[in-house]
């Protein structure tokens, strides 16, 4: 199995593309850590992991608080002996609203920063010690192609994510010497089972219609390139952000 004896700790794992990446880490052998800040979801993920005889548990984490985060590292440490992988996958996004920039309380724009970025820089810095001293690590973050679109309605939620591809570029040079590679994910198109406010189907069949791959993408769509970069295959990739967005967007 690919990641036979490694750890991966997945933040915002108890549903949609969180849930899919669980599932595929651990049916190549990884043992995974769920981390979610709703307990009852993270639980379920973490239970049908096991009962598939995976590893895994779960751990309720709010990733805009450091000591949740801190709490989610020991946690892993403490079940598994090491972290291998960590995934920045948790984000505020499927209940926004298109809301004009000049609309947008500062109320909303701190929490989206607070669980968009700083949860991907409390995350990254609760992993980055056990990582350095075995000299190994992979994190992976979330953009997403709404950066280099420049969507009309989602300022706050876009800046947040070009703030990660910032800070991925960031991270990858400062953990490099450590042999931490660090790579974001920049997806598009995707549907989950999380209802979102923002789209509907009317709208669906436009984005499907401005990519050149003409159809719906799925959270398997996304494991692919996950697998990829948390391997040993990527050693050599590091700082990048990877377009997953089936040819609407070309850079």
């Amino acid at each position: 199995m690919l990641y036979k004896d490694r750890v991966v700790v997945i933040t915002g794992a108890g549903q949609g593309i969180g849930r899919a990446y669980a599932h595929a880490f651990a049916q190549q052998g990884a043992a995974v850590v769920i981390a979610d800040l709703n307990p009852a979801t993270g639980a379920a993920v973490a239970n049908e992991i096991t009962a598939a005889n995976g590893r895994a548990i779960s751990t309720v984490t709010d990733v805009a608080d450091e000591a949740s985060t801190q709490d989610m590292a020991a946690t892993a440490l403490q079940a598994f002996g090491r972290i291998d992988v960590l995934i920045n996958n948790a984000a505020l996004f499927s209940t926004l609203t298109l809301t004009p920039f000049d609309e947008i309380a500062v109320e909303d724009w701190d929490r989206m920063f607070a669980i968009n970025t700083r949860g991907v820089f409390l995350a990254a810095r609760a992993v980055t010690p056990s990582m350095k001293a075995q000299r190994y690590g992979k994190i992976i973050n979330m953009s997403s192609v709404v950066v280099d679109t420049g969507r009309a309605g989602y300022a706050h939620y876009v800046a947040s994510k070009a703030a990660v591809v910032g800070l991925t570029r960031v991270l990858a040079t400062e953990l490099g010497p450590w042999d931490i590679n660090v790579n974001a994910i920049s997806p598009h198109g995707i549907a989950t089972e999380i209802p979102r406010k923002t789209i509907t189907e009317d709208q669906w069949a436009g984005v499907i219609a401005s990519q050149a791959i003409r159809k719906k993408g799925s959270v398997e769509d996304m494991v692919g390139i996950a697998l990829f970069l948390a391997s040993d295959e990527s050693r050599f990739i590091s700082g990048q952000t990877i377009g997953l967005n089936a040819g609407a967007h070309y850079n």
